[in-house]
């Protein structure tokens, strides 16, 4: 039986809907703020990645090459990010309690900060709320990306390789 290799459309699918389940289970356990646990997403999505590339080099039989591999990775990661963004900016539309939750926590954040007085963190927090689906959609796409790139250019670079040679006769 032939191995038929998983689309990176898929993979991005199952990478996103793995993300939207943790950030759930971030916010419903209400550790959304929790910076460590915001940052092991990184590493899911590194992970999921490596693992997603390694499969497709494998289904290939290892004949892919560096580019072919980054770029099955970065086009998961690619569609991974518009599915994330995209439930994250419904979620923050229908529960817009959230956004006031991650407002509370900057104020709080920012109250640690001897040298801002509470107008200065008004300010910010209000500069934050004017501009935060910028921050949400950019920032997201950014990070994801980013965390993409350095995902598929460790999945291509461990992934076995064995690409024909341009100069041997089919």
């Amino acid at each position: 039986m032939e191995k038929k290799p998983l689309s990176h459309i898929l993979a991005g699918v199952i990478i996103g809907a793995i993300m939207i389940v943790y950030s759930m289970f971030l916010q419903l356990a209400d550790l959304s703020t929790n910076k460590p646990l915001s940052y092991l997403s990184y590493v899911i999505i590194i992970g999921l990645l490596v693992l997603f590339i390694l499969q497709f080099g494998k289904a290939n039989d290892n004949s892919k090459t560096f580019g072919q591999l980054f770029s099955y990775g970065f086009k998961a990661a690619a569609v991974s990010a518009i599915i994330s963004i995209a439930f994250m900016a419904v979620f923050f539309v229908i529960f817009p309690e959230y956004q006031e939750k991650i407002w509370d926590s900057a104020r709080t954040e920012m109250a640690k900060n001897p040298q801002l007085n509470e107008a200065q963190i008004e300010q910010g927090v209000e500069i934050g709320k004017k501009f935060f689906w910028i921050f949400l959609i950019g920032g997201g796409i950014f990070m994801t990306m980013l965390i993409g790139a350095i995902g598929s250019l460790i999945g291509a670079g461990v992934a076995k390789k064995n690409p024909p040679s341009p100069f041997q006769q089919s």
